[in-house]
């Protein structure tokens, strides 16, 4: 898919992995929105590449709606990506009883729904958009596409923790719906990948005391570090670029499986 004259949508754009994605695409010549909460710096983060800020929540379905028809309305949309999400930790049974259900639903509304909400109505508008011949790779025929979503899950899918379950079931949802999804928007001309983060040098884990970051660090094989929004956003552009990626979910951890704790 040719990143230039298309408009990408980016959940999450203010910090973190999606800032790093919306700044690749950027400079690879997309118009992009990032989507974040009103109380995030979304305006600031798309003032400093020239991209454009829509506040909204991702479960929330008008909200979403205006963010796609803004991005239509700057170029045809065919590119989204979904890094929003939160982190939670919880056991199921701890001391003071059974994890609380409200929890346990706020994270897979917000990790799981959203991102469905965010794909299916970032696809109805790829839809209705003329399919475009992708830009050849040596030796690669030229492919018709209308667009490539890809979705955000985490080694916790496959990896969980203790206290992750919540978190855990979240993001195994976004990695076990790659798949159909794919397939239902196969005939549309719509590509759908994942991506599964390992240990990633966020704002979140960023302000970790720096005797837990080495913890971490030392137990990814190789590369012995975090991984960086750059290297996320790299690989969202090699997925955008490359037809042949499709349905699948790709590990970016440096070798690490995760323990219990």
């Amino acid at each position: 898919m040719q990143i230039q004259e298309c408009s990408a949508i980016v959940t999450g754009g203010a910090s973190g992995l999606g800032n790093g994605t919306a700044r690749v695409l950027a400079d690879a010549g997309a118009k992009v929105v990032i989507v974040d909460l009103p109380s995030s710096r979304g305006d600031e983060a798309a003032a400093e590449f020239g991209g454009t800020f829509v506040p909204a929540d991702v479960t929330n379905a008008e909200q979403v709606q205006v963010a796609v028809d803004t991005a239509q309305s700057l170029a045809p949309l065919r590119i989204t990506v979904n890094c929003a999400g939160i982190a939670t930790a919880g056991r199921t049974v701890g001391r003071e009883g059974p994890l609380g259900l409200e929890g346990f639903e706020r994270t897979i509304r917000i990790n799981l729904i959203g991102t469905f909400n965010v794909t299916r109505l970032a696809a109805a508008a790829m839809a209705s958009n003329d399919p475009v011949e992708s830009q050849s790779l040596p030796g690669v025929p030229a492919t018709k596409e209308r667009g490539v979503i890809v979705n955000t899950a985490s080694v916790a899918a496959f990896d969980g923790q203790i206290g992750q379950a919540a978190y855990s079931a979240s993001k195994g949802g976004v990695a076990s719906m790659t798949l159909p999804i794919a397939r239902d928007l196969s005939k549309l001309l719509i590509r759908v990948m994942t991506i599964a983060p390992g240990i990633m040098k966020t704002p979140m884990m960023a302000g970790m005391p720096d005797d837990v970051q080495r913890s971490l660090e030392e137990q990814i094989p190789h590369p012995s570090r975090m991984g960086t929004p750059g290297e996320y956003a790299a690989l969202v552009r090699h997925i955008v670029e490359n037809p042949l990626l499709n349905g699948e979910v790709i590990r970016l951890d440096g070798a690490i499986r995760m323990q219990p704790k």
